[in-house]
């Protein structure tokens, strides 16, 4: 078995188990030199937490194991292609390369269906479900100029 089916495996393990203990049946391991350097599933029913997706835990235990928030150099397997969520996090933590089994076709077939967010963030702010009202542009603008201006600041 290669090394990418063995991480996979490892994945797709962690996303049998989480069904058998109350999560959802997603899991994701987070690989750096050839060696898993963390492992999660979903837990969104259990820590009553929407963002405790296996692929937002398994970026959080890595950078907490490697002390960065910064995912360079390590490659995330995931039993399931991510949703967008995940996918934003994914890139946000510099990962080099994803690989996944299972597809969102196949997610929305078993009522994991994400289609409804891509659709929504083509809407405009008054036709979305959720209003989105933007209110003190100019108050938070002051922020933006402080992180501008910051001679210190630790870019990400």
């Amino acid at each position: 078995m290669r090394k990418e089916e063995q991480f996979m495996t490892e994945a797709i393990r962690l996303s049998r188990e989480s069904v058998k203990n109350g999560g959802g049946p997603f899991g994701a391991v987070i690989v750096k030199d050839g060696k898993i350097i963390a492992a999660s599933s979903n837990s969104v029913t259990k820590d009553n937490d929407p963002t405790a997706h296996a692929e937002v835990n398994t970026i959080r235990k890595a950078c907490k194991e490697l002390d960065t928030f910064d995912l360079e150099g390590c490659e995330i397997y995931t039993s399931c292609e991510p949703c967008p969520m995940c996918f934003g996090a994914i890139y946000w933590a510099r990962l080099d390369k994803l690989y996944f089994a299972n597809t969102k076709t196949d997610a929305k077939n078993i009522g994991f269906d994400d289609s409804f967010i891509y659709e929504e963030i083509e809407l405009s702010y008054d036709k979305r479900k959720i209003p989105n009202i933007q209110i003190m542009r100019d108050e938070a603008l002051e922020a933006f100029k402080d992180w501008e201006n910051k001679d210190d600041k630790i870019e990400y």
